[in-house]
């Protein structure tokens, strides 16, 4: 019995470390479209699917990923690529936004609302939580290696055109508005290694998910991840610090 329940303790890992895994492959794939999308898809003139390709191979993604995500922004192969937002409340009304890429919008569409059904929550019309949330340029510098005080970065970032920037133990990260993230990007990666560029939606207020739907919302979350149409997940909620 022992030998069978390392065996299960051994696959349930590498379950899970494969699960990991296929998360930040299909994160980076998220990253590779977009920046082939829109600066083309020769990374010699294109510095952001520069920064991402560097990601993939720190990764060990496969070359065959990397390239299927490119294709996919130039239109190769045959599908069509649609980037879709949905809008919806979690359990407790808790407003969640869902950014999709998919070949197939009525397949998607499908998988969210049934995700938000069956966990308790409901789709909602176009504007009806995107108002909750604020959309930004967002670059995250490691400080991991890094000789650069928090002045000095601050110094930096302004001079590059950013609106603020927040420091903590481990990075810097710096945001700006949408139209202007490309040239602050630009600016510092001539000076500095960027762990991540891309626009992004952050809450505005953040409402605590109750405490008896906090195994829905999780559930809700955890399969909106899983979906491969879903590229990212915006919450404007958080769980109850006894649940986390």
């Amino acid at each position: 019995m022992s030998g069978h329940s390392k065996w299960h303790n051994i696959q349930g890992r590498k379950g899970a470390q494969d699960k990991k895994r296929g998360k930040i492959f299909q994160k980076i794939s998220r990253d590779l479209y977009q920046a082939a999308k829109a600066g083309g898809p020769e990374p010699d003139g294109n510095p952001q699917l520069r920064l991402v390709m560097e990601k993939a191979r720190a990764a060990n993604m496969p070359k065959d990923n990397v390239q299927r995500a490119i294709d996919k922004a130039s239109g190769l192969g045959g599908a069509k690529y649609d980037e879709i937002t949905y809008e919806g409340y979690g359990p407790g009304g808790t407003a969640i936004m869902v950014s999709c890429l998919t070949d197939n919008k009525n397949r998607t569409a499908a998988a969210v609302r049934s995700a938000f059904t069956h966990h308790g929550g409901s789709l909602g019309a176009n504007g009806s939580v995107s108002y909750m949330f604020d959309r930004k340029g967002y670059i995250v510098i490691l400080r991991d290696g890094l000789d650069t005080d928090e002045d000095s970065m601050l110094m930096d970032a302004l001079d590059a055109g950013a609106e603020d920037m927040k420091a903590t133990e481990d990075q810097f990260e710096i945001f700006t508005a949408p139209s202007d993230m490309t040239s602050v990007r630009d600016a510092l990666q001539d000076k500095y290694t960027l762990d991540t560029s891309e626009v992004k939606m952050f809450p505005e207020t953040i409402t605590e998910v109750p405490g008896d739907k906090v195994s829905q919302y999780t559930g809700l979350i955890d399969e909106l991840d899983e979906n491969d149409d879903v590229q990212d997940v915006y919450e404007a909620a958080k769980l109850p610090e006894d649940a986390e």
